[in-house]
């Protein structure tokens, strides 16, 4: 019956450890999301109200900054996840839970780029619409 004990511990470590990966794929996509949803609003609500756009463009712009370091921070955590310094294991084919752990670290690393790269085509309307017409 004790011998069941260590294994069990492992299995429940795997889980929460692959838990906080699961975690870890959604973070820059939800960072992104929100992002779209502050900025297309805020712009929104800045033209219907009158407010001042430059101010606010300021503003957008340094909520873009975080944001972007944000899901930078999540997409450096990814890629140390994702270990292929160490491993020099691009794909990892065999299954073991090793090689899950490494996916999830790859999936979410591409998620973060897809993320910069999905905030950058939403700051670019900032620069290029001169306020509110």
């Amino acid at each position: 019956m004790t011998d069941d004990q260590p294994e069990r511990r492992e299995d429940e470590a795997e889980f929460s450890e692959e838990q906080s990966s699961l975690l870890k794929i959604t973070i820059a996509p939800t960072l992104w999301a929100g992002h779209f949803v502050i900025c297309y609003a805020l712009v929104a609500v800045t033209c219907a109200k009158g407010w001042d756009f430059p101010t606010v463009r300021a503003g957008l712009l340094a909520i873009s900054c975080l944001v972007v370091c944000g899901i930078g921070f999540v997409g450096w955590r990814a890629w140390r996840q994702w270990n292929v310094e160490e491993t020099g294991d691009f794909i990892n084919r065999r299954g073991r839970a090793e090689d899950r752990h490494h996916f999830l670290g790859h999936a979410a690393f591409l998620l973060s780029v897809i993320s910069v790269i999905g905030v950058g085509f939403v700051v670019l309307p900032l620069f290029f619409i001169g306020g509110c017409q």
